[in-house]
């Protein structure tokens, strides 16, 4: 493909994007395949000759898009927000046409110190301490690993890094029983091991009980194991409980823990100064994480990983053989060790050109429009007969279940939501995830889309009522 002709292809693509972000809504938000049926469309082998980009194309809308979950679709209401916008997409098509790898600052000037100042950028506009260095990493789950192996590290002066483990090192890990499930993966991939992770008890609003983790602390010293790291939730998975940083990050100054905070998914919150509530004490934690890849409109993967001592970090993850020394070393952030992939991605500029875009005013406006939406879900489910809420609605996430008067156990009570799960999902109209409470089946409704508006929450929930009363007998 030569210039000219990318040219004609890349108008026609732009066309279409702009075509799909508008009719996004006339998809269903689910396809309806099986497992196997793109697969079988698609041929055995690789072609021997060259195909034709208008062939290609039109695979791609009639095998690809078919089989597609339409993130961005007004109905989506599952897990959490995957968002991009307008100047996310473009700033992306940018990147990739200029292919930068960027691993140290000699091998892309620019992408170095735009990530150092949008991180700057970031730490100020939700209120984080200003001793807080920041990177971008590609996911959270991967920051809590980092986050992880920086405390073995530091803890043992690097010496793991150096020889391995001893059976010296019998190191504890603690987090709630609603935390995420990348903390389970993280400390069998730091060779901690999954019996060493520990899950301290939630109180009724589903967060950390500070004195329960602290109790668990103290048996392991008395057992003669070494606790380690902590890692608390700002807005779990399962219902956005907000675990009370202040307190947990008071006991690990006490006992020499090391403090990850995971706010993945509520963090974008915090540019609304009446939400930093959510964070007070944040600047007892040594490190911490939000992904504005999920609620900050700038597509996947963006993960904002901040630490109070860079040091440590740099320690854990340096590796400097002579084809990666360059003379300005010592003058400039090399991001290869500050993670653990050495090949970066030009992540900073979605980041300056979303940023520039909304400012911080027009953040603000969409982020607290989406917490509106959350509390009138809310009121909706409390005062719709057939309906329970489970959980407390601190962000823009709903928890529920149909619970109609004439089944008589919880399993009954279970299964039926199960079923109506099942339903919804299989209409093209709405796409909901469910999750455990209280050993409880509850439905989730997240209303965070980049476009989203009142009016799509209003229809989905009418829908979503009226599917369940249909189902409930009620």
């Amino acid at each position: 493909m030569n210039t000219n002709e990318f040219r004609n292809h890349a108008h026609d693509l732009v066309d279409w994007m702009a075509d799909y972000l508008e009719q996004v809504g006339e998809y269903p938000v689910t396809p309806p395949v099986n497992p196997g049926d793109i697969k079988k469309q698609l041929p055995n082998a690789a072609p021997l000759h060259p195909e034709s980009f208008e062939s290609i194309f039109q695979d791609f809308r009639s095998i690809i898009l078919p089989g597609m979950t339409h993130w961005q679709h007004p109905g989506f209401f599952a897990y959490f927000p995957a968002n991009n916008s307008e100047p996310s997409i473009l700033a992306e098509m940018l990147t990739a046409t200029m292919g930068a790898q960027c691993m140290l600052w000699f091998t892309s000037p620019a992408a170095e110190e735009l990530e150092e100042r949008m991180m700057e950028w970031l730490r100020d506009m939700l209120g984080l301490p200003s001793g807080f260095t920041g990177v971008i990493q590609d996911t959270a789950s991967s920051s809590t690993l980092v986050s992880i192996l920086t405390a073995r590290e530091y803890r043992t002066r690097y010496e793991i890094n150096r020889r391995g483990f001893t059976p010296e090192e019998k190191f504890r890990v603690y987090t709630s029983t609603q935390g995420h499930s990348s903390v389970d993966k993280d400390v069998k991939i730091a060779g901690i091991g999954i019996e060493n992770l520990v899950k301290v008890e939630v109180n009724e609003e589903f967060a950390m009980i500070p004195a329960k983790l602290e109790e668990a602390i103290q048996k392991d010293i008395a057992d003669g194991l070494v606790p380690l790291c902590v890692v608390s939730t700002i807005g779990t998975t399962s219902s956005t409980a907000i675990d009370p940083v202040e307190e947990i990050g008071a006991i690990c100054q006490r006992y020499n823990l090391w403090h990850h905070i995971d706010a993945s998914y509520a963090g974008t919150a915090l540019i609304l100064p009446e939400m930093r509530w959510m964070s007070k004490g944040v600047e007892l934690a040594d490190s911490f994480v939000f992904n504005p890849h999920k609620w900050m409109f700038t597509n996947f993967d963006c993960s904002a990983y901040f630490v109070q001592d860079r040091q440590a970090l740099i320690n854990t993850f340096s590796i400097l053989p002579d084809y990666l020394k360059t003379p300005e070393d010592k003058q400039v952030n090399n991001y290869r060790d500050w993670g653990i992939p050495l090949g970066r991605r030009f992540r900073a500029l979605k980041l300056w050109f979303v940023i520039r875009t909304y400012g911080i005013s027009g953040l603000q406006e969409k982020i607290r429009s989406h917490i509106q939406y959350g509390q009138w879900l809310k009121e909706e489910i409390l005062t719709s007969p057939g309906v329970e809420l489970m959980a407390p609605v601190p962000l823009n996430l709903a928890c529920f279940r149909f619970s109609p008067g004439n089944l008589t156990s919880e399993k009954e009570v279970d299964a039926l939501n199960e079923k109506i799960l099942e339903q919804l999902n299989k209409s093209g109209n709405v796409f909901l995830t469910q999750t455990r409470l209280n050993d409880k089946v509850a439905l989730r409704f997240v209303a965070g889309q980049t476009h989203t508006c009142l009016d799509h929450i209003q229809k989905g929930w009418d829908f979503i009522y009226k599917t369940g009363l249909s189902f409930s007998d009620y």
